[in-house]
């Protein structure tokens, strides 16, 4: 049975990740410290050493992260977070397994009817993937045992208000007429917070991690147009989606988005397994 410490678990990952060890067997303890005990943001590789040292954790999950804010920001949050992590973990815990959240956003722009690998070179249009990268780019040199985990497009319950799916969901609860959202004509792969825990936990406690870098999502493209006219239809919309809005800063340039899974799966035997419509029906 191991101790696991958890950062970020009251956010919409982590706290489906939290939920999920709370009842795992191989789960002795479970520490999730909160901003106020240890805030990732702004704490020293010293700082953490101390917390690794006092608790001796067999794996340290990063559930936290900004998705939001300016380039320093992001960057604190999805790449010296994990520099932080990864120097106290080297420090005091060497032997610890190390669990990131980064984002399909690294790769930047797909090619259309072809699917996002691992092995494929990272092309970020912004500061959020570029972040995110940074992170993933600290794990794959890091000698600590780690991994990154690609997250594509989330779905499912507390999906937060600035993803596309969650701009459309608090929209339609509270619209007459119309409402108005950015273009919807790109292909995205919508996965389910609850399989992304699912993979976290099985990134957690697999034996032996011979990839640094692994694609979560459902290995699907589904139009966003076609995600939010189902969740227009779960929710019991009948007015007029606009597409009149600017377009969310993280979309831009990249009209095609698709994870290619057959690593995530040798490496963890994980595979997504709830469909869209259930996700959406979720985020009611």
């Amino acid at each position: 049975m191991s101790t696991v410490l958890l950062f970020g678990s009251t956010g919409t990952l982590g706290r489906q990740v939290r939920l999920l060890l709370s009842g795992d067997p191989r789960v002795s303890r479970l520490l999730c410290p909160g901003r106020a005990e240890l805030d990732l943001l702004v704490a020293a590789p010293g700082d953490v050493a101390g917390l690794l040292r006092t608790v001796r954790p067999a794996v340290v999950l990063n559930c936290a992260g900004r998705m939001s804010g300016g380039q320093d920001e992001l960057l604190r949050g999805n790449a010296l977070a994990t520099a932080v992590l990864l120097e106290a973990i080297a420090a005091a815990a060497p032997g610890a397994r190390y669990v990131r959240l980064g984002s399909a956003a690294e790769y930047g722009p797909g090619e259309p009817g072809r699917s996002q690998h691992e092995s494929d070179r990272a092309r970020p249009t912004g500061p959020y993937g570029v972040s995110h990268l940074a992170g993933t780019l600290l794990v794959e040199r890091s000698p600590v045992d780690g991994v990154s985990l690609r997250i594509f497009n989330l779905a499912g319950p507390g999906v937060p208000a600035d993803s596309v799916l969650g701009r459309a969901r608090d929209l339609l609860r509270t619209a007459a007429g119309h409402i108005d959202l950015g273009p919807l004509g790109a292909y995205r792969d919508f996965v389910d917070v609850r399989d992304v825990a699912a993979a976290v936990v099985r990134a957690a406690f697999v034996p032996e991690l011979s990839e640094r870098v692994l694609n979560v999502g459902s290995g699907r493209a589904v139009p966003v147009r076609e995600a939010v006219a189902l969740l227009a239809a779960q929710i019991g919309f009948t007015g007029e989606v606009r597409e009149s809005a600017p377009e969310h800063s993280r979309s831009r340039a990249v009209e095609w988005s698709r994870a290619g899974t057959r690593r995530v799966e040798r490496a963890l035997g994980w595979r997504a397994a709830i469909p869209l419509a259930d996700s959406l029906k979720a985020m009611m």
